[in-house]
């Protein structure tokens, strides 16, 4: 597999005018573009905020990126050949906002141009935290991104800090559990945590590990489309029903726990699942329950804010998503409702052009992942969803969650009694409660439960009984009333396409 410092080599061998890394690591960044400069016999010149720096020479101007791009163009008078960029790569950072300007993309699109002929025997670099393609230069540009640290290199990393700051080795056992914990982090994050644990104690212990955990969430959260969820031990013990969706997780999670003795014995690794259904059927309570059954962590990919102002962000967007949850791997990658991401699939227009660029560096990466990601993706309606997705191979299984039946609304029922008056338990009917909910929802059993529980509390009882119950669901209006045309045409649906019921 080619590593970032390959893909840079061939690509400034063979000539490409513009490539673009996306990275917040620029001293990283330096590092392997020195070591391409010097594999390709190049000198480097960096352009940012301060000005053009001549890095074979240690000359610095106090050129802004137009007027540096211009110097590059037509070298001012005296100024020999320190703006002739033949067998130079130029690098360039911190614009963002320059390139916004018609004047700086059209001199950097020259430049490009003059590279591609071969009249100019050059390399361009943009270094940048974020994508940002001016539409006039978009076609020129080749995007690459730093890759996170491998799992040798981060033990690597953690050997030498160790070394370097004269403390004690981790002992095995929880070494290879800081290497797992590090995993998708980038290394000043990895140098940073690791020094912050130090300083707290002197030393790298396992009270550390809630650290980079706490320090990872944070990573995850900036990103701006990706959260990591917090999910209680007991969730799958407490979600009622679904027993199909619930044995299937079950049979993947026995996978995900040996997974080395799967693939020797011949099975593939789990892609994931898709649950389509009502609202208020627990689809997002099955989500939680898998990653409270395969321990390990929840990923929320929020397609919403995939969408980008440049030519390529939401694209770039995704893959960065997409890799930071492969890093963080192995995990749970969520897609919520995700019907409203891919809905324009197939239509006119530039949103619909774009919609479907998505949709297909998504499938590719679901269709040929390595990583230990096991997606779960939930929606509510499959109408506008493309046929693309639900071809075989793409998910492990399809689920469709309706109504619970009446020995699954009983099963709802005593998870959320128990949790708020466990010690009236005993003394409810929970079949007769159950009987009379013909219709409802989880949501709907979970609300009725409350406010039977409020109005007994008002009332300053002393426990709950079947009358309060049945008062709050006689003043409930179920989903089977205020959906009733949208199930009946669901229901219809899933049926046509044969999904799987998740009970």
């Amino acid at each position: 597999m080619e590593t970032l410092s390959d893909k840079l080599n061939h690509y400034l061998d063979a000539g490409f005018p513009i490539l673009y890394l996306e990275t917040f690591e620029e001293a990283k960044a330096d590092k392997l573009i020195e070591e391409a400069a010097r594999n390709q016999n190049f000198s480097v010149i960096e352009c940012n905020a301060r000005g053009v720096f001549f890095k074979a020479t240690a000359e610095k101007t106090k050129n802004d990126l137009p007027t540096a791009l211009n110097n590059f163009i037509e070298p001012p008078p005296m100024a020999g050949d320190k703006f002739d960029l033949n067998r130079k790569i130029l690098v360039i950072k911190d614009a963002t906002k320059k390139l916004e300007t018609t004047d700086a993309a059209s001199k950097l699109k020259y430049l490009a141009e003059l590279i591609l002929s071969g009249k100019l025997n050059a390399g361009i670099i943009i270094v940048a935290p974020v994508v940002a393609l001016p539409k006039e230069i978009e076609h020129l540009i080749t995007l690459l991104s730093m890759d996170y640290p491998t799992e040798k290199e981060i033990s690597a990393l953690i050997k030498t800090f160790c070394v370097m700051e004269e403390i004690k080795m981790p002992r095995p056992n929880l070494f290879q559990r800081l290497v797992d914990a590090f995993k998708g982090m980038p290394e000043f994050e990895i140098r940073n945590v690791l020094s912050l644990a130090v300083a707290r104690d002197g030393t790298i212990g396992e009270e550390d590990l809630s650290l980079i955990h706490e320090q990872k969430k944070q990573i995850v959260q900036k990103s701006g489309v990706l959260e990591m969820i917090e999910v209680e031990k007991d969730f799958f013990a407490d979600t009622g029903g679904l027993g199909n969706l619930k044995r299937c997780l079950e049979r993947k999670q026995k996978i995900f726990q040996n997974m080395t003795a799967a693939e020797k014995f011949g099975v593939d690794k789990p892609k994931g699942i898709l649950i389509a259904g009502l609202p208020g059927c627990g689809k997002s309570l099955s989500v939680k329950a898998a990653a409270s059954l395969f321990k390990i962590p929840l990923i929320q990919l929020d397609m919403g804010r995939l969408m980008g102002k440049y030519v390529g962000e939401s694209e770039a967007n995704l893959r960065r998503a997409i890799k930071q949850a492969d890093a963080n791997a192995p995990c749970i990658l969520w897609l919520d409702e995700m019907e409203k991401a891919f809905a324009g699939v197939g239509g006119q227009g530039v949103n619909a052009e774009l919609t479907t660029r998505l949709m297909g560096t998504f499938l590719t990466w679901m269709q040929e992942k390595k990583s230990l990601t096991f997606v779960i993706a939930t929606l509510n309606t499959i109408k506008n969803i493309p046929p693309e997705f639900l071809r075989r191979g793409r998910f492990d299984e399809i689920f469709y969650v309706d109504l619970p039946d009446e020995y699954e609304r009983e099963e709802i029922l005593r998870i959320h009694i128990s949790r708020r008056r466990p010690q009236d338990l005993s003394r409810i009917n929970l079949q007769k409660i159950a009987r009379r909910t013909e219709g409802f929802s989880g949501a709907d059993l979970e609300g009725a439960v409350k406010d039977a529980v409020e109005e007994t509390f008002n009332q300053g009882l002393n426990s709950l009984t079947d009358e309060a119950l049945i008062d709050a669901i006689n003043q409930t209006h179920p989903l089977s009333e205020t959906m009733a045309d949208e199930i009946k045409d669901m229901r219809e649906d899933y049926a046509k396409r044969s999904f799987k019921n998740a009970s």
